[in-house]
Parts: C-alpha cells; sequence; structure tokens
C-alpha cells in the first residue's frame, strides 16, 4: 500500500471516533453487509464517519492490507479495528456492542 492511502486510512481513523470504512455512503450503501453494520450504528443513534472504499480503488485494497482483515464493511471505535459485519451484528445482538460504546464513552442510544 502506498504511502498517501496509509495516511489517509490513519487519518480518518484518528479524527473520527466512529469510523465505518464501507462500500457506498451510509445514505446508499452499495452491498448488504455495508447496510447492515451501518443500520447498526443508527439503530444505536452513534454519530460515525461512513468512508465508501469504491471511490478509490487504493483505498478499498488498501484498507484490507491496514487491518489484515480481507472483507469491508471495517468498523473501527476510536483507533480500535472491531470487525466487519458478522462481528458487528454479533456484538450488537449480545449486547457487547452497547457495552463497547460505553467503554470508549461514545455518546449513543441507551
Amino acid at each position: 500500500m502506498d504511502q498517501q492511502t496509509n495516511d489517509l486510512i490513519k487519518n480518518e481513523i484518528e479524527n473520527n471516533e466512529v469510523c465505518l470504512f464501507m462500500k457506498g455512503t451510509p445514505d446508499a450503501p452499495q452491498c448488504g453487509f455495508s447496510m447492515a453494520t451501518s443500520n447498526i450504528l443508527k439503530i444505536l443513534e452513534v454519530n460515525f464517519k461512513g468512508i465508501n472504499v469504491l471511490e478509490n480503488q487504493n483505498l478499498r485494497e488498501g484498507i484490507k492490507v491496514f487491518s489484515d482483515w480481507p472483507t469491508i464493511p471495517q468498523l473501527y471505535i476510536k483507533n480500535e479495528f472491531i470487525g466487519g459485519c458478522d462481528i458487528v451484528k454479533e456484538m450488537y445482538e449480545s449486547g457487547e456492542l452497547k457495552k463497547l460504546l460505553v467503554e470508549k464513552n461514545i455518546k449513543h442510544k441507551s
């Protein structure tokens, strides 16, 4: 991955408490997994930034290298990689996601 892409990813993760690298945007997701993950964040009323990886091929490939995770979407909360759709869904259903948001002091619907 080139330095510019690496810097872009780091910058987004460091400057946004909750950051979702996804296909499409939160208002117009372009894949079911991205839609499901952004919907969970919307249900919890979490303020998050969605980054559309489809706009930039380097970003689309770079985020997979950065996280060492093969799929998109990818959720980061306060600089920590949380996981993809299945993990976020599991954490939401078990209550772990809410617990994490409380621990990381992220405003959400309780």
